[in-house]
C-alpha cells in the first residue's frame, strides 16, 4: 500500500508537470510574439517577488534568507537556472515543444554522469550502461546524418546539461545552507541578472498577450508552490520519477495548440530517454536507501 502522504506528493507532482508544461507553452507563444529576453526577464520580476514573500515569511524572515555560507555558489546557480530557461525557451520557439522536451528529458542522465566529478558521488556500472542508453534514445531523436538536423537541436542538449548542473551545484550547497536560503538565492540573482540583460530587449506587447503574460506569471509561483508542497509530503526518490510526466504534457500541448509533429523517432527515442532516467533514479534511490 502506498501512504497516504506519498500519494498526495505524488498528486502535487503531476499538478506541477501540468502547470510547467503550460507555462512551456504559453512561453513559447510569448517568445514567438515578442522575443525571449524579454518574457524571461518579466516572468522573473514575479518570480522574485514571490520567494522574497515567502522568504520574509519562514523563521528568520529574510534576514535568514540572504545569510548564505556560499554566496558566490548561490549567484551561479541563479545566473545558470535563468540562462536555462532562456535556452530552452529558445528551443521551444526553434523545434517546437514536442522535440525540444523530448531532448531535454536526458537532464536526469546527465545528473547522474557529472555527479561523480561534481559531487565526488560512485556512479555503478549499471547507471553508466543506462546513461549510455539513453544518449542511444537521444541519436534516435536527433537522427545524425539526416537532412533534418539542424544546429538548433544543440539547444535543448545544452539546456539539459545546464539543469543537470544546476540541479548539482543545488545539492553542493545544501550540504551549507537551507533550502529556502537556495530558493531566495535563486530568484533574486535570476531576476538581477535577467534584467540586466533583458532590458535591453524591451519592446511593445500586444494586449491579449500581456494577459498570457500574467498567466505566465501565476503559472510559475503556481507550479513552484506546487512542487514545494510535493517534496514537503513525500520523499523526493518516490515523487521525482512523475516528474517526466511534463514531457507528456507538454507534448499534448505541442500537437494540440501549435501543431507539432511526434514523429516515430522522437516517440521512439523519448522512451529510451525516459526509460534510462528512471532506472538512474531508481538505482540512485537504492543506493541512499541501502
Amino acid at each position: 500500500m502506498i501512504a497516504q502522504s506519498t500519494r498526495r506528493g505524488i498528486a502535487f507532482m503531476v499538478a506541477t508537470t501540468v502547470v510547467f508544461a503550460a507555462q512551456d507553452g504559453i512561453s513559447r507563444h510569448l517568445a514567438e510574439a515578442t522575443n525571449v529576453p524579454m518574457v524571461v526577464m518579466i516572468r522573473y520580476w514575479f518570480f522574485a517577488a514571490f520567494v522574497t514573500a515567502l522568504a520574509a515569511r519562514a523563521r528568520g524572515g529574510l534576514a535568514a534568507a540572504v545569510r548564505t555560507r556560499r554566496p558566490g555558489l548561490q549567484i551561479l546557480r541563479g545566473v545558470l537556472l535563468v540562462a536555462q530557461i532562456c535556452v530552452a525557451v529558445a528551443g521551444f520557439v526553434l523545434l517546437g515543444l514536442v522535440q525540444a522536451h523530448a531532448i531535454f528529458a536526458a537532464y536526469p542522465l546527465m545528473v547522474a554522469a557529472l555527479s561523480g566529478p561534481v559531487l565526488g558521488e560512485r556512479v555503478g556500472w549499471r547507471r553508466w550502461t543506462a546513461i549510455g542508453i539513453g544518449f542511444l534514445g537521444v541519436l534516435v531523436i536527433l537522427q545524425p546524418g539526416q537532412a533534418a538536423v539542424t544546429p538548433a537541436l544543440a539547444l535543448p542538449l545544452l539546456g539539459a546539461l545546464m539543469f543537470a548542473l544546476y540541479a548539482l551545484l543545488t545539492r553542493y550547497v545544501s550540504r551549507d545552507d537551507p533550502a529556502m536560503v537556495s530558493f531566495f538565492w535563486t530568484g533574486t540573482a535570476g531576476a538581477v541578472a535577467m534584467t540586466a540583460v533583458g532590458i535591453w530587449f524591451w519592446q511593445p506587447m500586444a494586449a491579449p498577450d500581456w494577459g498570457w503574460m500574467a498567466v505566465l506569471c501565476v503559472t510559475g509561483v503556481l507550479g513552484h508552490y506546487l512542487l514545494i508542497r510535493a517534496y514537503e509530503v513525500a520523499e523526493a526518490s518516490a515523487v521525482q520519477p512523475f516528474a517526466f510526466l511534463q514531457l507528456v504534457f507538454a507534448t499534448s500541448i505541442g500537437v494540440a495548440v501549435f501543431g507539432d509533429v511526434l514523429t516515430w523517432n522522437i516517440a521512439a527515442g523519448a522512451a529510451i530517454v525516459v526509460g534510462a532516467g528512471l532506472f538512474t533514479l531508481w538505482r540512485e534511490r537504492l543506493r541512499r536507501t541501502g
